[in-house]
């Protein structure tokens, strides 16, 4: 397994960056801050930006503990990637994280001032100076599932490439996500009940068929949040079309007003009006 480094102080925009040098120099893998991304997944890992405290941040993107590491060596182990993109602060934590992981020295150890302008640069730091936003280089729907709670946004960025091949494409898209790690916020914030509740209700005002919402219930924890609920509906047409799109409903609403991953929304048929002249006659 080859191995090159993309090095630079933070807030530079080193994971802004990481996918257009993975692309020019070849690497099909990328580490960056604790996780194990490849082909725009994130394949193993735990997020340093998911982490608490700065300390424990740093902690996380250097491996410091035994099972993140174990996860990620027997990954690559299995997938055997021909070269990995490996990013860091500096020279030194790069060798860390190598020889942490077990993995040959790079090869190549290169400069984010080689790779982006002093203007991009610059720009870079004032957005995490004055913003504290971090890029990952993965699209938003593979890091909300990996850090739900966390605020991303999707970031489709166009790059110019450096060593554009003849004949191809000068500039490469690339779908990235930025977030706020929690070490970033000057405090908590929190989703009351009702929030939720007032959510699923307004996502679901556009289904005539659906006369009543109850029993709202969240469940969440570090992979995501999984809703139940109740309905009275009334029966205009057959009813798996219309819970499968009350479904999609309610997940599309809660994931775009929250930061939550929603893994699944349990819908029961509490009730069923068959003739709505007459509400008595009804399936229970």
């Amino acid at each position: 397994m080859r191995v090159i480094a993309l090095v630079g102080s933070s807030g530079t925009g080193k994971s802004h960056r990481a996918l257009l040098v993975a692309h020019e120099y070849g690497a099909d893998a990328i580490i960056d801050d604790g996780l194990l991304i490849k082909k725009g997944r994130i394949v193993a890992g735990i997020s340093a930006k998911k982490q608490a405290t700065a300390i424990g941040a740093i902690k996380t993107a250097l491996f410091t503990s035994d099972s993140h590491a174990a996860e990620i060596m027997n990954l690559l182990k299995k997938d055997r990637p021909e070269c990995l993109l490996v990013l860091g602060t500096s020279v030194a934590m790069v060798d860390r994280i190598t020889s942490r992981l077990k993995l040959p020295s790079p090869e190549l150890y290169l400069n984010i001032e080689e790779v982006a302008s002093p203007g991009e640069i610059s720009k870079a730091q004032k957005m995490r100076e004055n913003y504290g936003k971090h890029v990952i280089p993965a699209p938003s729907v593979e890091v909300k599932r990996r850090l739900s709670g966390t605020l991303a946004d999707p970031l489709q960025t166009f790059l110019k490439k450096k060593y554009p091949q003849p004949g191809k494409a000068r500039h490469l898209w690339i779908n990235q996500t930025v977030v706020r790690p929690t070490f970033n916020f000057y405090g908590k914030f929190f989703i009351s009940d009702l929030a939720i509740k007032h959510i699923v209700e307004g996502s679901l005002h556009s289904f005539p068929s659906i006369v009543k919402v109850q029993h709202i219930q969240m469940d969440s924890n570090s992979s995501g949040a999984c809703l139940s609920l109740d309905l009275i509906i009334k029966m205009e047409g057959p009813l798996p079309p219309l819970l499968r799109a009350a479904q999609k409903a309610i997940k599309d609403a809660v994931e775009h007003m929250t930061a939550l991953h929603v893994i699944k929304v349990n819908i029961f048929l509490r009730r069923i009006i068959i003739d709505e002249k007459n509400p008595d006659k009804s399936l229970k």
